[in-house]
């Protein structure tokens, strides 16, 4: 079959539908936790080093910019939570069809953007 038609492979020109953002959105918050990770186990680890490790660490993270930093850090946590808990329901077969999944997608970014915003709110 001699196929004749152009194909366009740039993905930055393709109009994705909004559960397909949510999967590839869901898929990065997972690396950026990944890669995240060992920040947390060493703030962690400074923690329960000591006393004096410990009131410094809460000396630092109690300035404006750690405290962005921790919310930049969080968000993704939370994105992740959500995208993650809607990929449990569909695995159960809740929102697999087309009318649902576009309503769980937008259900997951609202509610995911709520919950930063309480985190931010939470932390200042």
């Amino acid at each position: 079959m001699n196929n004749k038609r152009p194909k366009n492979l740039n993905l930055f020109t393709i109009r994705f539908p909004i559960p397909a953002i949510v999967s590839i959105l869901h898929r990065i918050s997972g690396v950026l936790l990944f890669l995240l990770f060992p920040i947390l186990l060493w703030v962690f680890s400074l923690s329960l080093a000591s006393e004096q490790s410990f009131t410094r660490l809460h000396t630092l993270l109690s300035t404006a910019f750690a405290k962005f930093v921790i919310w930049i850090i969080l968000a993704p946590l939370c994105y992740h939570l959500v995208a993650g808990i809607r990929h449990l329901l569909m695995d159960i077969h809740i929102g697999e069809d087309l009318q649902s999944g576009r309503r769980g997608a937008q259900l997951t970014i609202l509610v995911a953007a709520i919950l930063v915003v309480l985190v931010g709110v939470w932390l200042w």
